[in-house]
């Protein structure tokens, strides 16, 4: 099968024809109609994911058909459209049991602890506790798109953050996940406040659903900023980048007991940041969560926004690509010059 595989960290993707992975004999073999292309696919590509083994086929936003399914796979059949979410949980620990698949000990990372869907099949194992049957009125588009990105900001929106109509939410960074993260805010009602460096994306994130936007490459405080705007600071607050000053800049939107949360993966010295932790989590008492994945159970909630009409999420889909060209897409994420999602829909 043809695939796109990374055989050095941070050079051109190989477009090349590799074996076809056997069907797990609890999972599934999906042929791939969709992926999308995700910064956490550009961290694998740079290396900083050190859980990649190359040669290796990057790709964790997917949907498409199910063509082999493993004598231990009970809930799906050939010809079933799926989605998969990125993090597998087990299905049997106390995490899994809880519900909380997403912090499973034993998870199954896709497209990161095995070959991903930056080809024409991918194998899923655990497919009974994790994939996803979709619904007839949900493409294979929308569903990719979903991704890593939009399942992640439902979680912190939603379920973390548990943000109310009327309520402010502040979305730091305007890449996939904190457009997808305005889209949701909106739709359950919020005032969301965008918050980035590139007027390109303040401007789509406005034609999503932000109330106000703020360029921090052009605001000396963004945080003093919101909470002037807001008569004292933001309800509720999601860092999508990564980044210590965004952190920072999160932090000191909030209101007192505000709710910060952390979406974006920090790497290196950003793993480890200062906290203005007496200003800001002392005194206001704030609450600090993060959010990682969406598990398969909640899906369904998601589903239903989206087919009642509360999400477009077709507004986020801003480029479609060969797979040939999914290499320059990640090598675009360098600068941050990618606008929106960027999907691959033809292998």
């Amino acid at each position: 099968m043809k695939a796109a595989l990374i055989t050095e960290f941070s050079k051109p993707l190989e477009i090349t024809n590799v074996t076809e992975p056997d069907t797990p004999s609890d999972g599934v073999l999906i042929e791939v109609k969709a992926c999308g292309v995700c910064r956490s696919d550009w961290h694998g590509w740079k290396g900083t994911n050190h859980v990649i083994k190359l040669p290796h086929v990057p790709g964790h936003e997917l949907a498409g058909i199910v063509v082999d399914a493993g004598p231990d796979c009970r809930k799906f059949r050939k010809g079933d459209r799926v989605t998969v979410p990125v993090i597998l949980g087990c299905g049997e620990c106390s995490c899994c049991r809880a519900g909380n698949l997403t912090i499973c000990d034993d998870q199954y990372v896709v497209g990161f602890n095995g070959w991903g869907a930056f080809a024409e099949r991918v194998a899923i194992p655990l497919a009974d506790a994790n994939v996803l049957k979709l619904p007839d009125d949900i493409s294979d588009e929308v569903a990719a798109a979903l991704g890593c990105r939009t399942t992640t900001s439902f979680s912190a929106v939603v379920d973390k953050a548990a943000v109310k109509p009327g309520e402010v939410l502040a979305v730091h960074g305007c890449g996939g996940v904190g457009l997808s993260s305005i889209m949701i805010g909106a739709a359950v009602g919020a005032s969301v406040i965008a918050v980035d460096i590139i007027d390109e994306k303040l401007e789509l994130a406005k034609q999503i659903g932000a109330t106000h936007v703020i360029n921090a490459a052009k605001t000396n405080d963004v945080g003093q900023a919101i909470r002037d705007l807001t008569s004292g600071g933001a309800d509720a607050s999601i860092e999508a980048l990564g980044i210590t000053d965004t952190l920072h800049n999160s932090l000191r939107c909030l209101k007192k007991l505000g709710r910060h949360v952390q979406i974006g993966q920090p790497l290196d010295d950003h793993a480890n940041p200062e906290i203005p932790l007496l200003e800001t989590v002392y005194y206001r008492q704030l609450v600090i969560m993060g959010s990682r994945g969406l598990p398969a159970l909640r899906f369904p909630a998601l589903f239903e926004m989206i087919s009642a009409g509360r999400l477009n999420i077709e507004k986020l889909i801003k480029t479609r690509i060969a797979l040939e060209d999914a290499g320059a897409a990640l090598a675009k994420m360098d600068n941050h010059e990618d606008i929106g999602i960027t999907l691959i829909d033809r292998f």
